[in-house]
């Protein structure tokens, strides 16, 4: 049973597309049990990285004195885990960043992040119990007021589980364990993850795209969605008009591979996506309206994905400044009459990430509107 979320029609194959799993591993997984003065050294030369789009750091000062107050008292702490970036080599924090920051923390001295707003207070040990020896210790007073207890704390061993991927010959595996371990309580949707293990140009690339006027109207929303989904969209544009003809479902792969290997486009490239997709929310809007996809009160994705790749086919036809009145009263008409067409309509509303029926409707959409 399809799921209504709000954003996109509840069609069964898309969410069942979303909750596929990917294939099967075999992942190198091992300890490494780092002391407090490496994994915080590593952290400041910067070989510990967190992917980008985890949540920010939420601890108040009493919870994170409690972990170091177990590490100064020897209780178990419970591990972290660790992805090698292949690309790298540097290890990517997948679950445990609270646990890593809070160490790294009360380490420098100094108790969260300096923004514009905020201004890091001195880190010293709060909410601990009266009897405590810890009680109102910061890292510096530790060092000099106890020195078994400042060389406890360094040579404590934070217990680190290391992943690699060993087969298949790729990273693929680091979504699925972003999908399965860093999700804070709430199930990370697809982007989101994206958003997190594949940084770089063409991540900030479809960040400030999805900011685009049009392509809110288009949407029918003024605000970026909270959970990437508008984000999601652009980057099946980009996929689907420049590979369709290789897709293999699932899309959610598809997607995946079509965003690891475009991770770092050159400015050339950059700004010719760029302009694809402009021109084509351009010509979708002035042509088609605010809101063309919504089939019901929500965005139907296939439909929004056939019709976007076969404008952006023709944007000689239809991003032009002399675009005349009938020429634009006859794609609408095209559009109602594609959107009436029994095939495509089973195209758009069931099966609608299978291997022949993406390209399928995609072709059709191209040949009713432009006549291909």
């Amino acid at each position: 049973m399809a799921i209504k979320d709000g954003f996109t029609e509840p069609i069964e194959s898309e969410q069942a597309d979303q909750q596929s799993s990917l294939k099967a591993y075999e992942i190198l997984t091992y300890p490494a049990d780092f002391t407090l003065e490496v994994l915080v050294g590593k952290w400041n030369r910067g070989e510990i990285k967190l992917a980008q789009g985890q949540r920010n750091y939420v601890w108040n000062q009493i919870k994170a004195s409690k972990l170091i107050e177990s590490f100064l008292m020897g209780l178990p702490v419970p591990p972290i885990y660790l992805y090698t970036d292949p690309e790298d080599g540097k290890l990517l924090v997948v679950d445990g960043q609270q646990r890593l920051r809070t160490i790294v923390y009360f380490f420098t001295g100094l108790f969260g992040e300096e923004t514009e707003t905020h201004k890091p207070q001195y880190f010293s040990l709060e909410g601990l119990d009266d009897t405590s020896p810890y009680r109102g210790m910061t890292f510096r007073k530790l060092a000099e007021t106890d020195e078994v207890g400042y060389h406890k704390l360094k040579n404590a061993v934070l217990r680190s589980f290391q992943m690699k991927q060993i087969l298949p010959e790729d990273d693929t595996s680091i979504y699925q364990v972003f999908e399965r371990l860093n999700t804070g309580g709430m199930i990370l949707q697809p982007q989101e993850i994206r958003n997190c293990i594949y940084d770089g140009r063409f991540n900030s690339l479809l960040k400030e795209l999805n900011r685009q006027q049009n392509w809110r109207l288009i949407l029918g929303r003024s605000a970026p969605d909270t959970r990437m989904r508008d984000i999601e969209l652009i980057l099946r544009f980009f996929a689907t008009f420049n590979n369709v003809a290789n897709y293999k479902r699932p899309m959610k792969k598809f997607l995946n591979d079509y965003m690891k290997a475009n991770r770092r486009p050159s400015h050339d490239e950059r700004l010719e996506l760029e302009s694809l997709f402009t021109r084509t929310c351009n010509a979708v809007l002035k042509i088609l309206g605010n809101r063309p996809f919504h089939l019901t009160r929500s965005l139907n994705a296939a439909v929004y994905d056939s019709v976007f790749v076969a404008f952006a086919r023709h944007l000689d036809e239809v991003d032009r400044p002399d675009i005349t009145e009938p020429e634009i009263h006859n794609l609408k008409s095209h559009f109602r009459q594609l959107r009436a067409d029994d095939q495509y309509k089973e195209w758009v509303i069931s099966h609608t990430t299978d291997q022949e029926v993406v390209p399928n409707r995609i072709n059709k959409a191209e040949r009713v509107l432009f006549g291909n």
